[in-house]
């Protein structure tokens, strides 16, 4: 029984080649069009011509997926596998460049690993991988031909592990440094990884500021375990709130730009910032703000019969609060008065409790909530989550009382 184990030269590879997403265009009809070349650029993807394996680390966010892209200038028989780490289990579909589906797998790896043994023609093509459970994960990714090296035990009973002695928070040659407290300034393209010591533990707050690159923030202590991760916390910036202190080590942060790889992102890592941390909360429509004047609430009056008010929104909520002056079914919704906005409405009452929200209400993209109300004050906000900058919305009340 052998084992094998990923080499630190080609780990390094893997974690710079995976910071460079495709170039905006359609591919695999679309499936690809936020995936990665498996060999970090188009022309070290062709595995027709390439002399071992091509490998990434796959980043996945809870319910989402990774897509690895690649090409074939000649007919070749593949091996194409996905190992995931601390126990997950991905799965993987592959996808032909006209979008079809070639073939899927969960298992067939060994050890809850994915694996798909086929035979290709010329073309282009997109590894699709995701979490069975839709949990957050990390996992290796490889394409090679038959003659390659596997990743992972397939049928053939061989013992093939992930050297799990190489990892990003174990040397500076995987990370750039970051200082408490001093902000860090660079693309995902040249650090995808951040780097911090933690000597005594603590409460921390980590934020990655960019809207242009909307960046997708994975903190990682010291074994390499998944600890937190955040996308769109504030608009298409990222934050992460720890207010359980983690235990003293070292930690690595995961960047990854949704939009533009080239933008450099702000990351910085400080104490704990709870006023920070409850701001978050009532932007994000999470948690609806007081009413005493510490956070700004319009008040639009008391609910009669029907209140109409125009507003400019952006991603981050906007509050509003009205008076229901005696028990009946009140209507709030939020209509998008341009083009391509996307309003999204949350209804709370005066003590904080969630009522209820929406998101797109029939066909459109517009928003409606409907709540039987007893005489009181409520809240509602309302946020677009397709535009960081502002939008109009239109918002309408509407009271109806019950039949005598």
């Amino acid at each position: 029984m052998t084992t094998k184990t990923i080499r630190a030269g080609a780990m390094l590879a893997l974690l710079l080649g995976s910071a460079s997403p495709l170039a905006a265009q359609s591919t695999c009809a679309g499936i690809g069009g936020d995936g990665v070349w498996i060999g970090g650029a188009e022309a070290s993807s062709d595995l027709s011509n390439a002399g071992t394996y091509q490998e990434q680390m796959a980043l996945v966010l809870g319910g989402g997926e990774y897509t690895a892209l690649f090409t074939l200038s000649s007919p070749a028989d593949l091996r194409i596998e996905a190992a995931g780490r601390g126990g997950t289990d991905p799965v993987m579909d592959l996808f032909d460049g006209a979008g079809a589906l070639v073939a899927t797998d969960d298992d067939s790896g060994g050890n809850g690993a994915a694996r798909i043994e086929t035979s290709l023609e010329p073309g282009f093509y997109c590894a699709v991988v995701r979490s069975y459970d839709n949990a957050p994960m990390t996992a290796f990714v490889r394409v090679g031909r038959s003659e390659h090296e596997p990743l992972t035990e397939g049928a053939s009973g061989e013992e093939i592990s992930i050297d799990d002695s190489v990892r990003p928070c174990d040397s500076e040659t995987y990370a750039e440094t970051l200082t408490l407290g001093v902000p860090g300034i660079a693309s995902s393209a040249e650090v995808p990884y951040w780097r911090f010591d933690l000597p005594e533990g603590g409460a921390l707050t980590i934020t990655a500021e960019n809207e242009v690159a909307d960046p997708l923030i994975t903190l990682f202590d010291e074994s390499g375990s998944w600890v937190a991760e955040n996308d769109d916390a504030i608009g298409l910036n990222s934050r992460i709130d720890l207010a359980d202190p983690l235990p003293p080590g070292s930690y690595c942060i995961a960047v990854q730009a949704l939009s533009d790889a080239s933008a450099p992102i702000t990351v910085q890592v400080g104490d704990f910032d709870a006023t920070g941390a409850m701001q978050v909360q009532f932007e994000s429509g999470n948690m609806a703000p007081p009413l005493d004047g510490s956070y700004p609430v319009i008040n639009a009056g008391a609910l009669q019969t029907r209140l109409r008010q125009d507003a400019m929104i952006d991603g981050a909520t906007t509050w509003f609060s009205f008076d229901v002056p005696e028990y009946g079914l009140v209507v709030v919704e939020a209509i998008a008065a341009s083009e391509g906005g996307d309003p999204h409405l949350v209804l709370f009452d005066d003590l904080g409790r969630k009522l209820t929200e929406n998101d797109d209400t029939g066909e459109g993209l517009d928003s409606m909530v409907a709540a039987r109300l007893n005489r009181g004050t409520y809240l509602f906000g309302v946020k677009d989550i397709a535009s960081a900058a502002p939008v109009p919305v239109r918002l309408a009340l509407e009271r109806f009382v019950p039949a005598e």
